[in-house]
């Protein structure tokens, strides 16, 4: 049997504090956190490498998708400054694990998925973990979900060429938006704020990602 303790104090260690991660709350709860609970069982050994880990295989045509690498998640989230009032927003939260780490950070946390069979693995991990403000909703992602919103953050679990306003009308004014923008796997982590009814972004930090399904920009002709 894997002891995991041993590849979350070095994802700590080797990962995080070494590439400015340095909120203290943050780094003890993805330092206690189990992050294997939220990988599939034949890939947890594969849990706590500094890389995107893929939870959903790619099935019909349809993308695969991945858990955020610890380090990008780490900088997205620090980046966001989430406070414990805050309400947030997980924008693909696949199996679960970006919520269970906010859920420890805010007041309440809507993880968002297109794939039912996902939001149900995450449902149930988070409710084994005994996670109880934390919320999994279906629906397109790039819709968001207006319904519980308007959202202090909102956190986007993969790469996106831009920021579609649909997402940004459901933050709070002054409200943050995190998210890996770029046309390919590499990109730049994005700080996005809301004043009035527009936001405005700007790069911190060089960031790897796959991308997030239903956000490819619409085609346009060409005469």
């Amino acid at each position: 049997m894997i002891d995991y303790e041993r590849p979350r104090r070095a994802m700590i260690c080797s990962q995080l504090r070494p590439n400015q991660v340095t909120d203290r709350r943050l780094l003890a709860v993805m330092g206690a956190l189990p992050r294997e609970a939220f990988v599939p069982a034949g890939k947890r050994s594969l849990a706590y490498m500094d890389e995107g880990v893929e939870v959903w295989p790619s099935i019909d045509g349809a993308p695969a998708r991945f858990l955020l690498a610890p380090m990008v998640l780490a900088r997205l989230i620090q980046l966001a400054a989430i406070g414990e009032d805050d309400t947030v927003l997980d924008v693909g939260c696949a199996t679960g694990y970006s919520t269970a780490v906010l859920a420890r950070l805010a007041r309440s946390v809507i993880g968002l998925e297109a794939e039912p069979e996902l939001a149900a693995a995450a449902k149930a991990t988070l409710q084994e973990l005994a996670i109880a403000n934390a919320r999994i909703v279906t629906g397109p992602l790039n819709q968001g979900h207006a319904e519980t919103g308007p959202y202090d953050v909102i956190l986007l679990n993969g790469s996106v060429p831009e920021v579609p306003k649909t997402l940004t009308a459901q933050l709070k004014q002054e409200g943050r938006l995190v998210a890996v923008v770029a046309n390919g796997i590499q990109g730049k982590g994005y700080l996005f704020f809301r004043t009035g009814d527009e936001a405005s972004g700007l790069p911190h930090f060089d960031a790897g990602a796959k991308p997030l399904p239903g956000f490819a920009p619409e085609p346009c002709f060409i005469f």
